[in-house]
């Protein structure tokens, strides 16, 4: 154990190292068993048992690998549960995506963190003897950040609900929903090298997050060489795939990209977005041209009724001098599969934006 200065232990083994940087992370020793943690929390065995595998963590049998923590995490679920804050499939929910969400960002962390900070200061050292310290500190500043960050976007998303038309809205809602796609990363894979193909999809990601968070739309997912977005608006997820191909565009480093955008109902669930609209901007992006936005019907629509495009080029002339902001060209209509016909519309910027 660490003594009162925080100075690490004394052993060098690995397994001795990981175990006590666990202990400084989690900040108590392991002394459960499943069984024990989960009468100490005051719940069930099959509960506790759920709400592990539900943060993405395997079966441990009888070992005791629990903690202090786990136990006072354990009790708080099942306590919201108890006073019917929660039904228990939300509750293993809540879980399971609070799991999905920090895991990535676990790893995302030592990646950047761990893999490029660990330099060992002196001749001799390993990356283990350095870990520790370098967690001890990292620690307090990247726990108080996260948090600050997920009110922040607690907020923001309380915020939305708060503005919703009815209930149904909270799950079902009309959403612009757009996926952006690099050409060719197939590809790539077998040309580059893997930290060449690291740097590059972390580009991709980092300005497509970026350019989305700018613009006003939200970041649904990253799949490597394709992102998912969503709007509230036309205009805006019209903006956020221009900006994408603009932006992308400039860099001679960067594949071609293509950028599918469908408007309609959207089915949302832990932060995700399910339903026929999601699919249709799938289909758009998969047939869209190289660096061009490809957008459904519904949201050439959207961006007309607005007032953002005209209904069509001889309206274009017609507008007492206010110009449109953004210009669609129709294309072949064609059958998509599992979505019947289907209308293409390519989208531009009007008047050289």
């Amino acid at each position: 154990m660490a003594d009162a200065e925080g100075t690490p232990p004394d052993e060098t083994g690995d397994d001795t190292i990981a175990l006590r940087i666990e202990q400084l992370i989690i900040g108590s020793e392991r002394q459960y068993t499943p069984f024990q943690a989960a009468r100490a929390a005051g719940v069930s065995l099959d509960l506790g048992t759920r709400f592990w595998r539900a943060m993405g963590f395997p079966d441990v049998g009888q070992a005791k690998v629990l903690t202090e923590a786990d136990v006072l995490a354990l009790r708080r679920l099942g306590g919201l549960v108890e006073a019917g804050l929660l039904s228990e499939p939300m509750a293993i929910q809540v879980a399971r995506s609070t799991g999905q969400t920090t895991a990535r960002l676990a790893d995302w962390q030592i990646d950047s963190f761990l893999e490029g900070l660990i330099e060992p200061p002196e001749p001799g050292m390993t990356r283990t003897e350095v870990a520790y310290p370098l967690v001890e500190l990292l620690l307090p500043e990247l726990e108080e950040f996260l948090v600050y960050v997920w009110r922040r976007q607690l907020a923001a998303a309380t915020g939305r609900v708060v503005q919703a038309q009815d209930d149904a809205e909270m799950v079902d809602r009309r959403l612009a929903v757009g996926f952006a796609d690099l050409v060719g990363f197939t590809r790539l894979t077998r040309r580059l090298e893997e930290e060449e193909l690291g740097e590059l999809v972390e580009a991709f990601e980092t300005t497509a997050a970026d350019q989305v968070a700018a613009q006003g739309g939200r970041l649904i997912k990253t799949l490597g060489d394709e992102v998912l977005f969503a709007a509230d608006d036309a205009g805006t997820a019209a903006d956020i795939g221009l900006r994408l191909v603009e932006t992308l565009g400039d860099d001679p480093m960067m594949p071609e990209l293509r950028v599918g955008i469908a408007f309609g109902t959207v089915t949302t669930r832990m932060g995700d977005v399910f339903g026929n609209t999601v699919n249709l901007a799938s289909r758009l992006t998969s047939i869209a041209p190289k660096d061009m936005v490809l957008v459904d019907g519904a949201l050439r629509d959207e961006l007309t009724s607005a007032g953002l495009a005209p209904e069509s080029e001889k309206a274009a002339g017609g507008r007492d001098g206010r110009g449109y902001r953004f210009a669609l060209q129709p294309l072949y209509q064609r059958p998509v599969r599992g979505l019947g016909i289907v209308e293409p519309w390519l989208l531009s910027r009007r008047g050289g934006e």
